[in-house]
């Protein structure tokens, strides 16, 4: 894979993902502007995650039956067309009804991920995920920053629209920069769509990495959809730039997710989410000190949000690689099962933590991720006492899928496809 490529698909990834977070920083606006309650205000946010996770299922699958350029383009066209559309809503519901259409189609980094990992050998597998992680991270923050410093200018509407244009114009360039990829898998759409529920069920490990992302994503949907109520609630009186400014200082992790990603090419996903699922415990008790605001509680949420957003960025890299490593010839659906538990934690995440501040304020935010954190290390700790399948795949080098990243036919699991395995190399 180029450098060239590896930069084009890392912005794609900032993007798509950027779209998903933008709304959280605006939504006090949105409240505000429409003459809803912040809870009402925020059910945008909930509504375009669980359409994001819809997309996932619905449509990542596809990724292994459609060639990517074209399917790449329609997605991020149809993003951009949604965010136009609910840039111009009239009130609270249409503008709902949007945001989950947009999240449906902006799962571009879904069908990137899968598309990287069989384009390069398993022992650079985890860098260039950790490359791609680095965009998504970035734009998830700037996403953030730019949705609240524009909101405060110019009204809610205007990051949706400049977040639409955005979109339209990667479009544009993806349907000329693109490469040609052949598809791994000729099955119906049906089967497709039902692959990943008999994957959840014959891969322990994918079981796994779901329940550590979607416990650890749940937490840290919380603290950032509740973010924006306590910083523009009465404790710190601030504006809806304040999330944005916030969400920036977090652009530290997007140096952390390439070296996080050497890091498990060398001593394997295990150990790596074993240092992230305590540090989010860790975040949990630094985010709690903030709640009183004062002089203490900025850096207090500085701290905290910082370690969580690393500790979660470096733990679904842990996961994606242990993932994408069971079955080279069903990344996407492999995918679509790991990122569907994934979102629908961080869905339910995001719920529960507006409903947990409404009753008991930022505390009881903080003790859910705890909570959330805690049962994925009891399960990791379980899982450690059996045989080290990390140090297997680590001492193999994914022999496996460096052919299948090299082009060479693998032998089909029947269950999966009746068709060889194999990508063009770039």
């Amino acid at each position: 894979m180029s450098r060239r490529l590896l930069l084009l698909l890392t912005l794609t990834c900032a993007v798509g993902v950027g779209t998903v977070y933008f709304p959280q920083a605006v939504s006090p606006l949105v409240g505000a502007a429409l003459h809803e309650s912040p809870g009402s205000a925020a059910l945008v946010v909930s509504a375009i995650q669980i359409g994001y996770t819809a997309g996932i299922f619905l449509l990542v699958p596809l990724g292994d039956r459609l060639p990517h350029r074209p399917f790449l383009v329609t997605l991020l066209a149809l993003t951009g067309v949604g965010l136009l559309v609910a840039g111009c809503a009239p009130g609270l519901a249409p503008l709902i009804a949007a945001a989950a259409v947009v999240g449906v189609t902006t799962v571009a980094a879904q069908v990137i991920g899968p598309l990287a990992a069989g384009l390069v050998a398993a022992d650079r597998r985890g860098a260039v995920l950790g490359t791609l992680l680095s965009g998504s991270t970035g734009g998830m923050l700037l996403a953030r920053t730019f949705g609240g410093t524009l909101g405060e200018w110019l009204g809610w509407r205007a990051p949706y629209l400049a977040a639409g244009a955005v979109a339209l114009l990667l479009a544009a360039v993806l349907a000329r920069a693109l490469p040609v990829t052949a598809p791994t898998s000729r099955q119906p759409y049906a089967a497709l769509l039902a692959e990943p529920l008999r994957l959840l069920r014959a891969e322990p490990e994918l079981r796994r990495s779901c329940l550590y992302q979607a416990t650890v994503f749940g937490g840290f949907s919380a603290v950032w959809t509740c973010l924006a109520l306590l910083l523009t609630g009465p404790v710190y009186g601030l504006g809806a730039h304040a999330v944005g400014m916030l969400a920036l200082v977090g652009a530290v992790t997007m140096l952390c997710t390439p070296y996080a990603g050497r890091l498990v090419d060398r001593v394997g996903p295990d150990r790596v989410n074993l240092g992230c699922l305590l540090g989010v415990l860790l975040s949990a008790a630094v985010l709690a000190a903030g709640a009183g605001g004062g002089p203490a509680g900025p850096a207090a949420l500085v701290a905290g949000t910082l370690l969580l957003d690393i500790s979660m960025q470096s733990g679904m890299l842990a996961n994606q690689a242990r993932v994408y490593a069971l079955r080279p010839d069903a990344r996407s659906r492999l995918n679509t099962a790991y990122m569907t538990c994934a979102y629908l934690g961080g869905s339910g995440g995001s719920w529960l933590g507006v409903r947990i501040y409404g009753g008991t304020g930022w505390p009881g935010v903080c003790v859910l991720v705890a909570v959330l954190a805690g049962i994925a290390l009891a399960r990791h700790l379980v899982a450690s006492r059996g045989p080290g399948r990390d140090a297997r795949q680590a001492g193999d080098g994914g022999r496996g899928d460096r052919c299948a990243s090299a082009s060479v036919a693998l032998p089909p699991s029947p269950r999966l496809s009746k068709q060889p395995v194999g990508r063009r190399a770039f």
